[in-house]
């Protein structure tokens, strides 16, 4: 069986507190050899959601991070228990962190100051970060280029630009990640960016519990369909499914278990 990573879930919400175990059993059934546990949970002060699933399964990664969601709830003890969490072997990046001007849960300040400060952390860590944008490409792509080291890397999770967005991302050193959306008929913007992204900087992701792929879409998205959507950017690239799934698998692991310490 074609193998493959999802590359972006959140598996630690209410969204799956009925049968969370049961949807890993049908990720691993489907194809799905590691998934990466985001770890930003409902915010501070749990920073373990990704750990907690990541120590119970040998074949699930996390990360840690606080997402511009949750930005104002970070306090001065946010930062130490931050710190130590990117020390755990389980713990491949810092993420999803960035900037989100869509619904400006945190003000847009906050957002920056504590996006900068988890830059930091990653970098003093060697780990690569995950960005969440929404509405704040510019001011995402600014202070990336001011506050990051490009050699760590990092990935656009549930990427929504167009081939020039993608090419600025590609600049900075990062992957370009694509999840379900990429499945829908008018998405031409993302359609022409899953085209135009080099083989060796392409990954695909759920994002579940959201944005499920065709044919689920409007339902619960789950690691599982991360085939479907590694189907569709199989075929707007003209290549095989075993292809595409080969390059994304080899690229992840590349740059979240082949850095610094890690042992993957």
């Amino acid at each position: 069986m074609t193998s493959l990573i999802d590359s972006h879930c959140h598996l630690d919400g209410e969204r799956f507190a009925e049968d969370r175990s049961a949807v890993i059993e049908r990720a691993r059934a489907a194809g799905v050899e590691l998934m990466l546990a985001i770890g930003t949970g409902d915010g501070p002060p749990d920073l373990e959601a990704g750990i907690r699933l990541a120590e119970a399964y040998p074949f699930i990664y996390a990360t840690v991070g606080v997402h511009p969601h949750e930005a104002a709830k970070v306090t001065e003890e946010t930062w130490p228990a931050l710190i130590a969490l990117t020390a755990h072997p389980k713990c491949v990046a810092v993420g999803e962190i960035g900037l989100d001007y869509h619904y400006d849960f945190s003000p847009r300040d906050v957002q920056q100051r504590v996006f900068v400060r988890q830059m930091e952390i990653a970098r003093a860590a060697g780990q690569p970060i995950i960005i969440h944008t929404r509405e704040a490409w510019a001011d995402t792509v600014t202070l990336i280029r001011e506050h990051w080291a490009v050699e760590l890397g990092g990935i656009f999770h549930c990427f929504s630009g167009g081939p020039a967005e993608a090419q600025q991302a590609l600049d900075l050193g990062f992957h370009v990640s694509f999840s379900g959306i990429v499945t829908f008929p008018k998405a031409t913007e993302i359609h022409e960016a899953a085209r135009m992204v080099p083989a060796d900087r392409i990954l695909v992701e759920t994002d579940a519990p959201y944005l499920a792929p065709i044919p689920y879409r409007g339902k619960r998205n789950e690691p599982a369909y991360v085939v479907e959507t590694a189907k569709r950017v199989a075929e707007l690239r003209g290549v095989s499914f075993e292809t595409l799934a080969e390059q994304t698998t080899e690229n992840w692991r590349r740059l979240c278990l082949q850095v610094g310490r890690r042992n993957g």
